[in-house]
């Protein structure tokens, strides 16, 4: 996140410290089975972290056949389950996409 985006969660205590990071911090009061609001009048909800819970769950999902991973190793799928999410495709219909994605983001050898 950049500096001054907006974070949404819900009002676990550790969240508490997001605004001194430098982020506007809102949040959701599960606890009071709260789980979007609409703010602003126009009929959207602004505030809801369905969509990231909805994300950790397939991440769990994904990764739970892999059965204790290295910490070592971990940054490395959390980037492949990111690139393979936004490419929004899943089993050998992800493998055109994800060689493109390789090849145009490959270093060129000059030589």
């Amino acid at each position: 996140m950049q500096a001054g985006s907006v974070g949404n969660t819900d009002e676990y205590s550790s969240y508490a410290r997001v605004p001194a990071w430098g982020y506007t911090h809102v949040t959701v009061n599960h606890g009071d089975r709260e789980w979007a609001r609409e703010d602003d009048g126009d009929g959207i909800n602004e505030v809801h972290v369905n969509t990231i819970e909805g994300v950790w769950s397939l991440l769990r999902s994904w990764l739970r056949p892999h059965r204790g991973l290295s910490q070592r190793w971990l940054p490395l799928y959390l980037a492949f389950f990111q690139a393979m999410h936004n490419i929004r495709c899943r089993g050998f219909s992800m493998l055109e996409p994800m060689l493109n994605l390789l090849l145009t983001s490959a270093p060129r050898n000059p030589g």
